[in-house]
């Protein structure tokens, strides 16, 4: 009796999905045909197909959550109470989507034309904004009432649609009702079916759709159009919840005088324009001027696999390499802007330090250029400025941000025609080859590189590259505290990918344009650690190196400390002449800065410490220091700097 009503039930319940699937597909439909103006000249048909293709199979998510409600409230109740009406139910929870969706989609045309893209955190923010005045505008503005009415008779057809099908027979399984075998292949095509959603049209993460790496087509209109309006929405409360994590630290915006001030040099100025402290003059250059300069931001390129206990793990070969010749110059003691990649990204894009605030979600970092910017710091040199990304461009809104910021170019894996091998994007060696073959045809261009291999899903085929496994196996095995010895090797196998396709580039390039300058350095080190017991250091530490024409061993000062903001002014004063006039929060290193942060730990003079905590530790190779000394080091610096990267995030330039 049961199975009977569950097979049923499952029948309606997939009436309601594929009914709420086609709703949306078809609303997409609509509006890219409508908007297409949007889309630009020239945009292939097989982008436009990608573009369905993918948002059909992000929608299964959202159809999946609808029906998910029926499911709960109709299928498995009524298996307890058999006289439950679960037509009306299953309709009205169809109808009520149905209007939801309806409203959205009316909404989107306007919202698209206003911000450039479908729902995003200006949906957040709306809600505490002023609503009268919102209402006003949406009556005045934006046909609220004529939309309200389409929404009816939208509303109406659907309603009639649902109904017909709720009402059509289902197929009856009597004869096999009861039977255990029978059970068992209904519950796992329940759980097949659910997880085959639940992964936009997969099994697995690695392979699956979701709103973070839906915009595969490099058309901005058409990336946008893949998300349907519930996922748009889902996007929106997801960028808000992250923009609302945590509290900001280390910021006193009572002393933000002062510290501009102190940045100044102490200068006794009463001005309000917190970009005139931040103006700083070029000592002159220390390096021929490059004709490119590479910015590598290596994922999860942590510092310990190249430290020499770590030697017979042969993961950091390639950059140990470069790091033994001449024209290499080496530094140890540095620091991320954070813990994740968005977090790094976003401090060399605008040259704030991380307080916490999502830089790449912030209002004001899409009307108005941060001064101490990257971009606008290279230009002045005479520069292009581009940003070439393993991944999907508009994943966390970063290309928006960098264009924003004054970027010429931002190109992800669509955008050069790379095939996707995983979740996150195309391969390193697909990045590489990529830039490669642009380098002929660019005039003098500073890249920002972001690579992506050394990231879950760890799905390489590592042998085919030339990695011994079984090797890296016995090697992770003499490791102490390793949880899951394969894992490891398997993460360091990655790492091994990226440091070997990294060395490959910065060689090949160096033959072909021997006037080329690189630096290499990690987004982050978290994620990957050679234990259950990692230091400091380990856990947190990636390298730095400076690679290229007329670099020395000692280009820098001894006992420098920095870390990702100090990376453009470095830069800047190596190559600009004397008197070039450029913005920074962070000194360059050629000055001998002495310490290095982010928001939880800090790094200086021979030791590491927690922002927030007494505990210290002396960094690999270091004999003795004193804690308290560097301690000071970074007290003197770090909330100069993150006040001042706070206040332009949420005041502007100008001072109180």
């Amino acid at each position: 009796m049961r199975m009977g009503k569950y097979v049923q039930n499952m029948q309606q319940d997939l009436k309601l999905f594929f009914f709420i699937l086609f709703l949306l597909c078809a609303y997409r439909a609509f509006f890219l045909w409508y908007m297409s103006a949007y889309m630009g000249d020239g945009v292939p048909w097989e982008s436009v197909a990608l573009a369905h293709w993918t948002g059909m199979r992000l929608s299964l998510k959202t159809a999946g959550a609808v029906t998910l409600l029926s499911f709960v409230f109709c299928t498995l109740p009524n298996l307890f109470l058999p006289r439950l009406n679960t037509e009306s139910v299953r309709l009205a929870i169809g109808t009520a989507a149905s209007f939801l969706f309806s409203v959205l989609f009316l909404a989107r045309f306007p919202y698209y034309r206003e911000f450039g893209m479908t729902y995003h955190v200006q949906v957040m923010q709306g809600i505490h904004d002023d609503r009268s005045a919102l209402f006003w505008t949406m009556l005045q503005e934006y046909g609220m009432v004529w939309r309200f009415l389409v929404v009816l008779l939208l509303l109406g057809a659907a309603w009639s649609l649902l109904r017909f099908l709720l009402r059509r027979p289902v197929f009856s399984l009597r004869p096999l009702a009861g039977k255990p075998l029978m059970a068992f292949l209904l519950a796992a095509m329940t759980f097949v079916f659910a997880l085959f959603v639940r992964f936009g049209g997969s099994f697995d993460y690695a392979h699956g759709i979701n709103w973070e790496n839906a915009g595969v087509t490099g058309n901005a209109f058409l990336d946008e159009c893949i998300l349907d309006d519930g996922q748009a929405l889902y996007r929106a409360w997801q960028s808000e919840k992250r923009m609302a994590q945590g509290e900001i630290s280390g910021v006193e915006p009572g002393r933000v005088m002062e510290f501009a001030r102190q940045l100044a040099g102490g200068s006794d100025s009463s001005g309000k324009d917190l970009a005139s402290y931040l103006s700083r003059r070029a000592k002159g250059a220390k390096l021929p001027k490059p004709r490119h300069v590479f910015i590598i931001l290596g994922e999860t390129w942590a510092q310990w696999p190249m430290l020499e206990k770590y030697g017979e793990l042969h993961a950091a070969d390639g950059i140990k390499g470069l790091i033994k010749e001449e024209n290499a110059c080496y530094l140890s003691s540095f620091m991320p802007n954070g813990d994740f990649t968005s977090i790094a990204i976003t401090g060399l894009v605008t040259g704030l330090s991380d307080v916490n605030v999502r830089v790449n979600y912030q209002p004001r970092s899409f009307k108005e250029t941060y001064p101490t910017s990257m971009a606008p710091q290279f230009k002045g040199l005479g520069y292009a400025v581009d940003f070439w990304y393993g991944g999907v461009p508009s994943w966390d809104n970063i290309n928006r941000l960098a264009l924003a910021q004054g970027f010429d170019h931002f190109y992800g894996y669509p955008d050069y025609h790379a095939p996707k091998q995983s979740a996150w994007g195309t391969t390193d060696r697909h990045l590489f080859e990529a830039l490669s073959k642009h380098l002929s045809e660019e005039p003098p261009t500073v890249h920002l590189i972001m690579t992506v291999s050394n990231h879950p899903p760890y799905n390489l085929d590592l042998a085919a590259e030339g990695f011994d496994m079984e090797r890296e196996k016995a090697a992770v095995a003499k490791l102490p505290h390793v949880e899951e010895p394969e894992a490891l090797a398997l993460e360091l196998g990655h790492y091994w990918y990226m440091d070997k396709v990294v060395t490959e580039f910065v060689r090949d390039t160096m033959k072909k344009y021997p006037d080329s300058l690189f630096l290499i350095t990690g987004d982050h080190a978290v994620r990957m650690n050679p234990g259950t017991i990692p230091t400091m250091f380990e856990r947190q530490s990636v390298p730095f190196l400076l690679y290229g024409q007329g670099v020395v061993k000692d280009l820098l000062p001894a006992g420098v400390s920095a870390g990702h903001t100090n990376i453009v002014p470095t830069l800047v004063e190596l190559i600009a002449p004397e008197g070039y006039e450029y913005h920074s929060i962070a000194a360059s290193m050629t000055e001998g800065t002495r310490a290095g942060f982010n928001r939880d730990f800090w790094i200086a003079d021979g030791v590491m410490g927690m922002v927030n905590g007494e505990a210290t530790e002396l960094l690999p190779g270091v004999a003795s220091a004193d804690a308290a000394s560097a301690r000071a080091e970074v007290n003197a610096v770090l909330p100069a700097m993150r006040t001042l990267s706070w206040w332009l995030l949420e005041k502007g330039t100008e001072l109180p």
